[in-house]
């Protein structure tokens, strides 16, 4: 019997993700969407002895989309014919998300409605009528608590025994209800949504839909466009407000009928908790509290403790010094020899820097992250920060690839998918490459400055500059759309510790697959170029630039092991600090310039593979001269002031 096919559907952060790992356990495939670089999740479900095809689809908020992602989940709907829809909401907000619904019945769909999170409405003292709910809008509902797998049976039985029923559509002016049916009737082709929703979809002057009825009526295409130009231009406002104005209306008076709503008084401490992290002031007090945490975890014990046991005690006392033995007892030939325990040897120096310096900081960051993600905080941190964000040409959204930057740049500049338009990516990708230290980079550089307050808040405070200026003068150079912004709200919730310890365990892999073979190699390719001579070639080329900025010609190393990694540099750095070739001055102006430095090859790739070789290049150029031009500013500026550090 061949699988039905089940899509999931809904706005970002309403448990989609954990409603399809729970129906399908480990049949989990990932692949980019074709043509785009989107990726969705497919995967098989046995539901109450059905075959199942499921696929989880990237957020969308409506069917008229604006980002890739929603043109994505969209032709999956468009184009795959699903047997089934399951859309999945946010209990709280379901007077928001039932517009979607709505547009979701309009087209026809067999549509399933999740309410997920109940327990959390129910925490707030709201009441839904599921049976009114059902009535009124004619379509299969049921409640769930995805994370406690509460409702699932019942969802089950509802996706397996699905049947087609008369749902509730939206009742237009006299204008727009004349408009459908004279184009309906013109309408002879056939189409993957009902005809209707395939018209309203033309009123609001979607190009999409509007190249497949060309293609589709090429006799009658000329009167239908006639027709659709004309309901247009008698109407003061773009299409997409009067529709959207009819089904908030039309969502706004179900919910009126089967809720009861919450009032401020029914409150919990996890929701004021809530509202105070997306307030002006108590939000910023929230911010700076945990980023402290933050410093706490991965720059003291993650940077400090756990390096120097590792580096000084495991590696230090055993490591190195009983492989640099059983090499020069195995392999008779020097230079050979310098390939594995050498100055830059691959366990000296490559494996070191991983496992001793990297991974720790990896480690203790990733694990941190995966406690903030987990509670919800992210995205009260986009709302906190979307008005201050608009003025460097992003909105609130951005804070996702930009945190997530903190942890790997290189998959922070993926997530800049998710951004609604080409500028905003644009902007969001440079200044990750500019001034966004990643984790291991970051760490380093927290080991560097610890106990040194003064030389840590010219280090902050000048990178913070400089990612506000930059992203400032790009808002304004670069051409495009202002930003917009809107963004569901998940509950806080206390982390589960299994998924930490499982979003950990999975980036540590990933840390260990893709990254420790890039400092072997780093490791090769250095001990290559020293024996050829083209390494100490490049060096030579960079001295010039880092006497320039106050730095001893010992430095220039570690800005070309930056570019194979940037922790490499930053780990280099640390090795030239604790045998005292640096001062406190030129320590500043060496982390502050290696922290704008450019980006490492990985991020460099990415960036190139996202934005386009041209853009790729131009960030590099840009970015290679004002780091230096920056270090240069700053040295100048702190000898003129005497500042002793």
């Amino acid at each position: 019997m061949t699988p039905k096919k089940l899509v999931i559907v809904g706005s970002p952060n309403v448990g989609k993700s954990v409603i399809f790992n729970t129906l399908t356990k480990r049949y989990v495939t990932v692949s980019n969407y074709p043509g785009t670089t989107v990726e969705v999740m497919r995967g098989k479900a046995k539901i109450e002895g059905r075959e199942f095809e499921v696929v989880d689809t990237p957020g969308m908020y409506s069917l008229s989309p604006m980002t890739e992602e929603e043109r994505v989940s969209r032709s999956i709907l468009l184009i795959e014919k699903p047997e089934i829809v399951l859309q999945v909401v946010d209990a709280k907000n379901l007077e928001r998300m039932l517009p979607l619904t709505l547009q979701l019945i309009e087209a026809g769909l067999s549509l399933v409605l999740d309410l997920n999170f109940m327990d959390e409405a129910q925490k707030l003292g709201m009441k839904i009528d599921l049976s009114g709910l059902e009535a009124k809008i004619g379509i299969p509902v049921v409640a769930t608590v995805a994370t406690e797998g509460k409702g699932f049976n019942l969802l089950k039985k509802r996706l397996a025994g699905y049947s087609q029923r008369s749902a509730q559509s939206v009742d237009y002016d006299q204008i727009i209800a004349s408009s459908i049916r004279e184009v309906e009737n013109l309408l002879k082709g056939t189409y993957p949504i009902s005809k209707r929703s395939i018209i309203t979809l033309l009123l609001q002057e979607d190009a999409e839909i509007e190249s497949l009825v060309r293609l589709k009526e090429v006799q009658d295409y000329p009167s239908i466009k006639r027709i659709i130009q004309e309901t247009r231009n008698r109407y003061s406002h773009p299409m997409n407000y009067v529709f959207g104005l009819y089904r908030q209306k039309k969502a706004s008076q179900i919910a009126d009928l089967v809720t009861t709503p919450s009032s401020f008084r029914n409150l919990g401490p996890g929701e004021r908790l809530s509202r105070w992290m997306m307030n002006p002031f108590a939000g910023l007090f929230i911010a700076l509290l945990t980023l402290f945490g933050l410093y706490l975890f991965v720059g003291v014990f993650g940077a400090q403790i756990s390096v120097d046991f590792l580096e000084k005690v495991v590696f230090g006392r055993y490591i190195n010094p009983f492989m640099i033995e059983v090499v020069r007892r195995t392999i008779p030939w020097h230079f050979l020899q310098n390939l594995f325990v050498g100055e830059y040897g691959i366990i000296t120096l490559g494996i070191r820097y991983a496992i001793a310096i990297i991974l720790p900081i990896v480690a203790t960051f990733f694990f941190a992250f995966s406690i903030i993600e987990d509670t919800g905080y992210l995205p009260r941190l986009a709302m906190f920060v979307d008005r201050f964000f608009k003025k460097i040409g992003l909105n609130g959204r951005a804070v996702i690839p930009i945190v997530l930057g903190f942890g790997c740049d290189t998959m922070a500049t993926i997530t800049t998918r998710t951004l609604e338009t080409k500028k905003e990516r644009i902007v969001a990708s440079f200044l990750l490459a500019l001034a966004i230290p990643c984790s291991a980079q970051l760490g380093v550089i927290l080991a560097l400055l610890a106990g040194k307050p003064k030389s840590f808040s010219i280090w902050a405070g000048v990178v913070a500059l400089n990612f506000l200026f930059m992203g400032y003068l790009a808002s304004r150079v670069l051409p495009g759309e202002k930003p917009l912004f809107y963004m569901e709200v998940p509950p806080l919730r206390w982390p589960k510790l299994s998924n930490v310890l499982s979003k950990t365990y999975s980036r540590v892999e990933w840390y260990f697959k893709e990254v420790l073979p890039i400092f072997v190699l780093a490791s090769i390719l250095i001990w290559a170029g020293k024996i050829t001579g083209v390494f100490g070639l490049v060096i030579r080329g960079v001295e010039p630039l880092v006497r320039g900025i106050g730095l001893p010609s010992e430095a220039a190393a570690a800005f070309l092991y930056g570019f194979f990694r940037r922790d490499f540099g930053a780990a280099g750095l640390f090795d030239l600090a604790k045998r005292g070739g640096l001062s406190g001055v030129e320590l500043v102006v060496a982390v502050v310039t290696l922290t704008l430095f450019v980006p490492c090859i990985a991020q460099f790739s990415i960036t190139i593979k996202e934005r386009g070789l041209k853009t790729g290049l131009a960030m590099v150029a840009f970015i290679f001269p004002f780091a230096f031009l920056v270090g240069f500013l700053l040295n100048l500026a702190l000898n003129l002031l005497g500042v002793k550090l």
